[in-house]
This record gives structure tokens, sequence and C-alpha cells, in this order.
């Protein structure tokens, strides 16, 4: 199956869908599923009328994590994706989570079926997830006497408590959507997580896409942050907002009740 296959990418109505399709192996991590998965993020960041993305998962699961069938078959695939160039920010099993918190739009992840470790840390990496009661999800990386290394960190801190975070991490289990939705994982829960998604998405872009673009900067930027620097943020972020065409029609939308459609999103973001 070549690079191309490996994930699907349709865009309707300024909603990308990014869908992982490897249903034989429950959507699970290879190199060319990284790398396809990255290369969607970058040119959902270059298209400027793209204003929402769902991931998902083809088949039974969401997806299980890295294919360590493949790594048997490749045994140069670790250093492939663990070893990270000097002049880049991180590795690719990092980036290939890190890249969904990053995109100017918010990301929701449509989760069912096995969530296991990089699953996990690419769902975690986005902005929202929904996910079934019965989804199974497990920070697993423990159970290979390794650690969670695609950014899982960066979300459990803030998404969760400390010892929470700690426990599922030191010991690897499996627990249900019902069980991530109390600990804070999950968004919402939703017997169709991929069709909520959708509804949530299309409620997300009524709105303008700086300003959706912007909340989503605001929050990454100052989130745990002290004082000071949130509230500089919030100056600087607001400046580059004020008086750019998308606000200038949210305005004459709210204050006239029309509906006038947003711009693309500005260069800015």
């Amino acid at each position: 199956m070549s690079a191309s296959h490996r994930t699907q990418l349709e865009i309707k109505d300024s909603i990308a869908t990014v869908r992982l399709n490897r249903p034989d192996s429950h959507n699970g991590l290879d190199l060319e599923m990284f790398r396809s998965l990255i290369a969607h993020a970058k040119a959902i960041r270059k298209d400027k009328n793209i204003r929402a993305v769902i991931l998902c998962g083809e088949g039974a699961s969401f997806c299980a994590g890295l294919d360590f069938k493949a790594v048997q078959r490749q045994p140069s695939l670790p250093a492939k994706i663990f070893l990270k160039w000097p002049w880049k920010k991180c590795n690719i099993a990092q980036q290939v989570a890190n890249c969904w918190r990053e995109l100017p739009v918010p990301v929701i992840a449509a989760v069912h079926g096995n969530c296991f470790g990089g699953g996990l840390q690419i769902a975690l990496a986005c902005d929202f997830r929904i996910s079934t009661e019965d989804a199974c999800w497990s920070v697993m990386e423990v159970r290979w006497g390794i650690i969670p290394d695609m950014s899982g960190t960066l979300a459990l801190s803030k998404l969760t408590k400390y010892d929470t975070a700690l426990e599922l991490t030191m010991s690897g289990r499996i627990f249900s959507g019902l069980e991530a939705n109390q600990y804070g994982l999950v968004s919402q829960l939703s017997a169709h997580p991929e069709q909520s998604a959708q509804q949530l998405a299309n409620e997300l872009i009524k709105g303008s896409p700086d300003a959706l673009a912007a909340s989503k900067l605001l929050f990454r930027k100052t989130w745990q942050a002290d004082n000071w620097l949130a509230l500089a943020w919030e100056r600087w972020i607001q400046m580059r907002l004020m008086g750019r065409k998308n606000q200038r029609i949210a305005m004459q939308n709210g204050l006239k009740k029309e509906n006038k459609p947003f711009a693309p999103r500005s260069r800015w973001w």
C-alpha cells in the first residue's frame, strides 16, 4: 500500500476530514503513515479556506499505536522516526501528533475502538476528542519498556491530574472512553463520534476563521502561563484581530443580524 493510501483527505464545506486508512492493522502507525499524516497537516495549514479538521479512523479502531510488526520488518524504523535533525523542533514521531496541535484551525478527533499508545497521543494533540463510551484507551508504551514520546506529556499535563497521568503511564492499563471522559481526556461521549464531530465542526465554523485561529493560539500560549505573560498574549493577539476583514464582517453580522460569509483565513494566521 502506498503512502498516499495510508490516509485519506476529504475537504467539504470548509471542513477537512483526515481518515487513517489501515483497517487491517487497526490503523497501526508505520513510517508511511507518519509521513502521510504530516503531509496532510501541512496541506491543511496552507489552505486558507479550511476552517476545521476531523481526524478519524477507518475500520474497527481509531489507531492502535505503533505497528511493531513494521518495526520488526524494518529494524531501522525507530531511528528514522525517533531521531531528530539538529535544525528541527521535534522528530517525526512527535511531529505526527504536534502538527495537529499547531494547526491554526480547530481539530476534532473522533475515537472508536482502540486508541492506544501513539494513537492516544495523536488524539490528545487534537483540540477536542469525541469518543464512544466503550472505546479502549491506553498509554501503552510502558508495556514495551518505553515512555510516551509523541508529545503526549504536553497534553496529559493540561488535561488531567498529575497522579492520574502518572498512574496511566506507569500501568499501561486499558481504560474505557467513559473513564477517559471522567479523567478529562475526552471532551464528549457519543455513540456516533464521527457524526458528532461533524456537528461540532459545523457549529465552530459559523464564526470568524481568524477568531478561531486566534482563540486556539491564545489558549496554546497562555494555558498555565503566569498572569503577566497571559495578559500580554491577550493584548497582542487582539491587536492582530482588530480591524481585519473578518472581524469587520463579524461585527456587521452581529450588529445588523446579517449572515454575510467570511473571507478565507488571514495569511497572518
